[in-house]
């Protein structure tokens, strides 16, 4: 990696873009989570993060972006995920994350020329609140959910298994979501071009989202891998995973469909290196990130 991709490893994702034939697909910053190394990745030592410093921010954190995926085809944009939403939380002693801060989501939806009453759909890889923040927020001076148009796509196995009051959702807001939701199935082509898959591993039902245009694939993973360091060490689970074994199983295939040619993956949490490759060479696997 040259010093200006060890550089994005740590820190914050801005807007980038790439292009799948018709289809334009574009991360959509809403902050970053600060995580401790050590309780995130729990299979890791001080000695790794010592042999790789460049994963870390300067108070020794992995920065972990958040926001969404814009997919747009013609006139028509589907949202996946929808970042944390407006949050200011400080690093708090004895918790596996350090600071959190949110709420840009809106803006860079804004600055790619959209309005969140422009997005037909919002396709979750699963129900963290990270990932549903905006999902659940009023539009300004109303009492509909911000997206006014959308749809909430949501894989069926992890809709039947929601906790929604576990990630800050009152009762009245999820009444407000709960019509606006629909179950989607393992295979299914929600958008042109885009088709569900189900993982499980992370959460019960946590699904990736399979973009494919112009010859390429395009996956977006979700939370299967949280950093760009686990690409070569699969084996190694996140805190945050409900199935540990069925996550480092999945991560391992994963890993391998990465690699094959005209196959780009997107990580929401990697740092500055959201959409990257998987290249392997004699020492193992690595994210390269794009250039886009």
């Amino acid at each position: 990696m040259t010093v200006d991709q060890d550089e994005r490893l740590s820190r914050p994702a801005g807007i980038r873009s790439v292009r799948l034939g018709d289809t334009k697909v574009s991360f959509v910053p809403d902050g970053a989570i600060q995580g401790r190394p050590l309780s995130w990745l729990p299979d890791t030592t001080e000695e790794t993060w010592a042999a790789h410093p460049q994963y870390l921010d300067a108070s020794g954190h992995l920065v972990a972006s958040t926001g969404g995926l814009l997919v747009e085809h013609g006139d028509r944009a589907l949202l996946i995920d929808a970042g944390w939403g407006p949050v200011s939380l400080p690093a708090e002693p004895g918790s596996p994350n350090g600071a959190v801060h949110g709420g840009a989501l809106l803006d860079s939806l804004a600055e790619l020329g959209r309005g969140p009453e422009n997005i037909e759909a919002v396709a979750f890889t699963h129900l963290h609140i990270d990932h549903l923040g905006w999902a659940w927020r009023l539009a300004p001076g109303g009492d509909q959910p911000v997206f006014t148009q959308a749809e909430y796509l949501v894989s069926e196995p992890e809709w039947a298994q929601r906790d929604l009051s576990a990630q800050g959702v009152t009762e009245e807001v999820a009444a407000a979501l709960t019509p606006r939701v629909r179950t989607v199935a393992d295979g299914q082509e929600i958008f042109p071009g885009v088709r569900v898959q189900v993982t499980g591993g992370h959460t019960a039902g946590h699904t990736q989202y399979v973009i494919t245009g112009g010859g390429t694939r395009l996956i977006a993973f979700g939370d299967a891998l949280h950093s760009p360091i686990q690409v070569d060490h699969p084996e190694w689970s996140c805190l945050y995973d409900h199935d540990r074994a069925r996550s480092a199983e999945h991560r391992r295939r994963l890993v391998a469909e990465l690699e094959e040619p005209g196959t780009i993956g997107f990580g929401v949490h990697f740092a500055d290196a959201v959409f990257g490759q998987v290249r392997r060479d004699g020492a193992g696997s690595a994210w390269q990130p794009l250039d886009a």
